[in-house]
């Protein structure tokens, strides 16, 4: 699948609240992510999951949020501010391939890949960075979008994980989309 990433103004319908109709951020990460956590999130967008994980994480946790996209950025930072929640969020301005995120290694609990590998330039470059910052115990989410990640390419990226050093733990359902938890082999 060619590289090709989400255009900023529809960060604008991706942070509705109708998209709850579909997915309900609190169900979705609630079994994962706990108070005082550190969480990564690649591609937050505007914030729709963003602002769910920072009132899983609590005051005494951290979501570091990642966007190749300033607009983006600029409106998850708006939402955050409106909610409370800018004081528990390190929002960063990346490059696409790269994160920057040497400073975290071994250092996340938990990452959220929510539709967001199928845009990466390399599934298995993000797989290796996200690798490196995990903790020994961490997990990784892994949510692609059925309409456009077809099974075959969300087995291949299932493959980069797994060559990252990443296994299999469950499937979780995820409605309309195609989902793994993933732990460090």
């Amino acid at each position: 699948m060619a590289h090709r990433v989400c255009p900023w103004w529809l960060g604008y319908l991706l942070a509705s609240p109708l998209r709850r109709l579909r997915y309900r951020p609190a169900q979705i990460l609630g079994p994962f992510v706990h108070e005082g956590m550190t969480v990564l999130e690649p591609g937050p967008g505007m914030g729709f999951f963003t602002l769910e994980l920072a009132r899983l994480v609590g005051p005494a946790g951290r979501v570091v949020a990642v966007d190749v996209q300033p607009k983006m950025l600029a409106g998850l930072k708006r939402r955050a501010a409106k909610a409370a929640f800018l004081d528990r969020l390190d929002i960063r301005l990346v490059r696409p391939d790269s994160m920057g995120l040497a400073n975290l290694a071994a250092a996340v609990d938990f990452t959220l890949a929510f539709a967001v590998v199928h845009e990466m330039p390399s599934a298995r470059a993000f797989f290796l960075e996200t690798a490196e910052v995990l903790k020994p115990n961490g997990y990784l989410l892994l949510v692609e979008p059925a309409g456009h990640v077809k099974p075959d390419e969300f087995e291949n990226e299932l493959e980069s994980a797994a060559q990252a050093g990443f296994q299999v733990v469950s499937r979780p359902a995820v409605r309309g989309s195609q989902a793994a938890l993933l732990s460090k082999a």
